[in-house]
């Protein structure tokens, strides 16, 4: 019997690289992963081999790709920590479309985000499109995915405003609320990122779901959905950001950060396409209403620490 198809993805220890991880391994795919954590124990086993990222040593970043069909990089950071910055970010990025170049592959699936712009005035933006702009012109076949904001169990934005609901009488929505969001689920992203690999065309596609609220709305449905009685009021950003950085001191995390609030604001999480996601959100926290927000999802947790 032949070997089956060699698939490499970056983080499959982590949120969406898990997911599009498993949705191969269904498939009879081999998968290899890419990641900064060696250390962290291995959720599946011998079906997925392990290795370091080595964005310093070129060489041995190709021969990690070397035989595999296609890479699924999910790698980025969220927020600028100590040495950890999205210049790095972008730049180490640089180096494993350099590397899939170098390891012949056939494919490079991108996880991007919706709005993604090289002259976006928000970091996170700008330097996922300067990453767009640098895979389009690698020579590369590539299939870019937007992602808004994902949810699934154990997210990071609605499991913890989840969270927030349950355990505090009053809830801070910073400005308005009046700015949109398109929420995708991680297993419509996953389905979307791996059914553009099989596919020839290059192509750039935003992955939304159905739905779309404002973030009032969405705070409101997902208190009622996990019965919060919460006070939901609306603050200025900056009185916003100082709460979560309180909050944030009290849980060990950043909750919240300056660019994520101006980024929402700006309603840069909606995409004017017909969405690709099939899952509601509504319909989910119906579903999940006893587990969603039981538990902190923590960002220092999953990647800093």
């Amino acid at each position: 019997m032949a070997n089956p198809e060699l698939n490499v993805v970056t983080g499959a220890f982590g949120y969406t690289g898990r997911y599009i991880t498993r949705r191969l391994l269904q498939m009879g795919k081999r998968v290899r992963t890419l990641t900064g954590h060696l250390d962290r124990p291995n959720p599946f086993s011998e079906r997925v081999e392990a290795f370091p990222f080595n964005f310093d040593k070129p060489d041995r970043l190709a021969e990690s790709l070397r035989g595999a069909t296609t890479l699924y990089n999910t790698y980025w950071v969220r927020f600028n920590r100590g040495q950890t910055t999205y210049d790095l970010a972008v730049e180490n990025t640089r180096a494993l479309i350099g590397a899939c170049v170098e390891a012949g592959l056939r494919r490079i699936v991108h996880v991007s985000i919706c709005s993604a712009s090289e002259d976006s005035p928000f970091p996170y933006f700008r330097g996922k499109g300067v990453l767009e702009k640098a895979i389009v012109q690698s020579g590369l076949s590539y299939a870019i995915i937007r992602p808004t904001v994902i949810f699934g169990p154990g997210d990071i934005l609605i499991n913890n405003i989840a969270w927030l609901l349950r355990r505090f009488p009053v809830f801070a929505v910073p400005g308005k609320g009046d700015y949109r969001l398109q929420p995708v689920f991680v297993e419509d992203m996953a389905e979307l990122a791996v059914n553009a690999a099989h596919q020839d065309e290059n192509v750039i596609l935003d992955a939304v779901g159905p739905e779309i609220f404002t973030i009032d709305e969405l705070v409101r449905l997902i208190a009622g959905s996990v019965g919060s009685r919460a006070r939901i009021v609306h603050l200025t950003p900056e009185l916003a950001l100082f709460l979560s950085r309180l909050i944030g001191l009290a849980v060990g995390d950043v909750v919240l950060t300056r660019d994520e609030v101006r980024g929402l604001m700006a309603g840069l999480l909606v995409s004017p396409h017909p969405p690709g996601g099939r899952t509601r959100l509504s319909e989910w926290l119906r579903l999940n209403a006893a587990s969603v927000g039981s538990r902190y999802a923590s960002e220092l947790g999953r990647h800093f620490r």
